[in-house]
């Protein structure tokens, strides 16, 4: 089975997309993760998603689609896949289509401002990439490896409402598009978390 998670950024996908992985087996490929690593390491592909990153826009399809059809090849990636974060654009998709076939989407919904109040809180371990957040977690260090948690550069409420706006006009047309299929189940983003994964299985396990 090959899943794919959509929602604006802070509504939850990558939360979600391990727990739901985990239980179903399927392989949780996050480009985000993919990205934020070929930054750290300084890349060519990690400068330049950086300098898109930073102001709050997408990179750019064709940088995506060539690095997501390389993972896809990946043996763990032979048992069925749950997407985080990709496609993001019309484009994306389409150019999917000659990569995988696609049995159903979960569309995560969120209210803008309760993102900004998630992302505002949220702390991150740039070591082991763990994602805290301030309202459950007081302490500076990461509980899993002991790293420095840090505020991301694009954590800031100018850049959410940005990556929101920008959501909304590029990549809310993928629920029409994925719609037409019959291939979308919209998700309450609100949920408690084990609420919310066990809900996400149940309407996965039907598919």
């Amino acid at each position: 089975m090959n899943v794919i998670f959509l929602g604006p950024p802070g509504s939850g996908k990558g939360t979600m997309a391990v727990r739901v992985g985990k239980e179903m087996n399927l392989a949780h490929i996050s480009t985000g993760d993919m990205l934020r690593a070929e930054m750290k390491a300084g890349s060519e592909l990690g400068k330049l998603a950086k300098s898109y990153i930073d102001k709050g826009a997408l990179v750019p399809d064709q940088v995506i689609i060539d690095m997501m059809g390389e993972r896809m090849k990946a043996d763990d990636a032979k048992g069925g896949v749950l997407l985080d974060g990709f496609p993001r654009t019309v484009a994306q998709a389409e150019a999917l289509d000659a990569i995988a076939t696609i049995d159903a989407v979960v569309n995560l919904e969120v209210d803008v401002q309760v993102i900004v109040d998630r992302v505002l809180a949220r702390r991150v371990c740039p070591d082991c990439g763990a994602v805290y957040s301030t309202k459950n977690h007081s302490g500076e260090a990461c509980d899993k490896c002991g790293g420095a948690l840090i505020t991301r550069a694009d954590d800031n409420e100018q850049t959410v409402r940005e990556r929101f706006r920008v959501y909304e006009d590029q990549t809310a047309p993928l629920i029409e598009f994925y719609s037409r299929r019959g291939l979308v189940s919209n998700v309450d983003g609100t949920m408690p978390i084990e609420e919310e994964a066990a809900y996400i299985v149940e309407v996965l396990k039907k598919v």
